[in-house]
């Protein structure tokens, strides 16, 4: 009997350290009472990294460099209280706890806070409010974070991993008004009223020249459309700071970029005061949503009206504030990458109140090149389709075609840092502006997030909405005469991103239009990358710091052309 009960006590305790072993990697994470002794709703992120070279929160990316990143849900999470996280948690890129490699890591958590919205709609959702960074979840003012510790994985020893958050990101200063840049905010109406708070619409404004000088003179307005702007930027007062240290640009593989950007900067405001340059209003637009860092510029059913918000109420409020001119033909657009998409989106989308729109490198503007899916006619986004091969479809590559990440990778990373769309990234913000909403209020998937199945039904809708080449297309015996002349689309035929194949397939569109054509430009890049916006003379790394003063001739020559009869054109052309 004793030799019995030995053996069933040693079978129990194999049977227990079997249970323990295959529990594998667990960590527990709380925040400390310390920081806020208020219940919590929001994205728990845990990152790990190899290098202690920057915290692991800023070691994040889609490239060969990232580190890893697990994230889970977290509702009315109470101080004090530990979650756990184990093997069952969705990673990046390795995608669970049990196939992590032992050995040393720096560990690092962070709650990317969530707040209640009351939609017009009637659907409540949860989502991460834009706090003046931009929507970056690893800088977001008032997410907790842990300090990054040192910790040992070890296979032979499975007791759980301990951190407190004890840290909260501070506040960002706002930007100060100087004599030539000014920065304002505008409740929106609109706005407020389909996200059942107030909601603000902030602007960057640069004066033109002699501004107090000249109370007769009314402006022409640009909108410099971009990703969110913290201030103003590319506009110096003073030559390069002589006692800076160069830095290296890696995207650019050039020593001292940041002194080249700070003599392009100086030399833009030289140009700025010349006597014969023309005298109007630039702005850079403040409009991140709780998904992105920015709106896209346009209604949308999951964001708003942001469209009508920065055209009807925003870029009034400028005119009417800094004098404006305040007419259709007085307005033009810019930018690149999403401001590219947003310049053309928004001239096509209110065709009488700008004259011209310069899109540099835009988002895909024909979703049948949606990067390199046909959302209309592909069954999946993340693999090529094949009987026995398993290819995974490309996302970035350099002007040599050498790809580093793919469209899956992608997804998973933005479905560790938020379901739901609500990651902040690329892919979502696409999903977001695009999608209908679904029945408990969040943006419907264009594809299924893990396996990369495509829902062509949502994609009808992104079709007869946002697809601007079908758009263009379908309604040009109305848009036609409202949009000649003032497209001008730029891309470089190596575009990191594959942003030409849609270019491509735009122009294709827009050489064959009748009564009217077009009359406007399509132009590409020889073996140039990400984001090349029409110089076919200088690299990436100057013209797209030149933004602000290259269209200017174009411009002119589109007031010249186009300005109705009575208009003024000599106010703000003093010297």
């Amino acid at each position: 009997m004793r030799v019995l009960t030995k053996l069933v006590l040693c079978f129990s305790m194999l049977f227990m350290s079997c249970t323990e072993n295959e529990k594998g990697l667990e960590v527990n994470i709380s925040f400390s009472d310390q920081i806020s002794n208020e219940a919590k709703d929001g994205r728990l992120l845990l990152m790990l990294s190899t290098n202690d070279e920057k915290e692991p929160r800023f070691q994040i990316s889609t490239g060969l460099n990232t580190q890893l990143i697990y994230g889970m849900n977290v509702e009315g999470w109470k101080p004090n209280e530990k979650t756990t996280f184990d093997k069952n948690v969705f990673g990046f890129p390795i995608e669970s706890f049990s196939e992590i490699q032992p050995g040393e890591y720096f560990v690092q958590a962070l709650l990317h806070t969530y707040e209640t919205f009351n939609l017009s709609t009637g659907h409540t959702v949860k989502l991460p409010m834009d706090n003046g960074e931009g929507q970056q979840w690893n800088r977001s003012p008032g997410n907790f974070y842990s300090k990054p510790v040192k910790v040992k994985i070890d296979p032979d020893n499975n007791g759980p991993i301990e951190i407190v958050m004890d840290q909260i990101i501070p506040e960002i200063e706002e930007p100060e008004d100087t004599d030539w840049i000014k920065h304002i905010k505008v409740k929106s109406e609109k706005l407020s009223k389909f996200w059942g708070r107030d909601i603000y619409l902030g602007a960057h404004i640069l004066l033109p020249k002699g501004f107090d000088k000249h109370p007769e003179a009314k402006y022409p307005l640009m909108v410099f459309h971009g990703h969110f702007p913290s201030n103003f930027d590319g506009f110096r007062t003073t030559p390069p700071d002589p006692n800076v240290a160069p830095e290296y640009s890696d995207r650019f593989k050039l020593e001292g970029y940041n002194i080249t950007q700070q003599q392009e900067a100086y030399d833009f405001y030289k140009r700025w005061n010349e006597p014969d340059f023309p005298r109007f209003l630039i702005i850079e637009i403040q409009h991140p949503t709780p998904y992105y860092d920015d709106s896209y510029a346009v209604n949308s059913e999951s964001q708003g009206p942001y469209g009508d918000a920065i055209t009807y109420e925003l870029i009034p409020a400028i005119e009417k504030q800094f004098r404006g001119i305040g007419e259709g033909w007085s307005r033009f657009l810019y930018g690149g990458s999403t401001g590219g998409w947003e310049a053309l989106a928004v001239q096509v989308k209110y065709p009488d109140e700008y004259n011209g729109c310069f899109a540099a490198c835009p988002d895909p503007i024909d979703f049948r090149a949606y990067c390199l899916a046909n959302i209309y006619e592909d069954e999946n986004a993340y693999y090529y389709k094949s009987e026995h091969k398993k290819i995974q479809v490309p996302m970035h590559r350099d002007y040599l075609g050498h790809v580093d990440a793919t469209v899956r990778e992608a997804n998973h990373l933005e479905l560790v840092l938020g379901d739901q769309s609500r990651s902040g990234q690329q892919w979502d913000i696409w999903e977001a502006t695009y999608s209908p909403q679904d029945e408990d209020g969040y943006p419907k998937r264009i594809w299924d997030k893990y396996t990369g199945d495509i829902d062509h039904e949502v994609a009808e809708f992104w079709k007869e909405n946002y697809d601007l080449r079908h758009i263009m297309e379908r309604d040009w015996d109305k848009l036609g005469d409202k949009l000649k002349g003032k497209i001008h689309i730029y891309c470089g035929d190596m575009d990191n991103y594959y942003l030409n194949n849609a270019v491509y397939l735009m122009e294709d569109f827009l050489e064959n239009t009748t009564n009217p054509y077009y009359d406007g430009e399509v132009a590409y890049g020889d073996r140039d990358e990400h984001c090349w916006n029409g110089d076919p003379d200088l690299p990436n790394a100057i013209s797209r710091l030149r933004y602000n003063s290259m269209y200017v001739p174009k411009i002119m020559k589109r007031i010249a052309q186009s300005a109705p009869k009575g208009a003024d054109l000599t106010s703000w052309r003093y010297q």
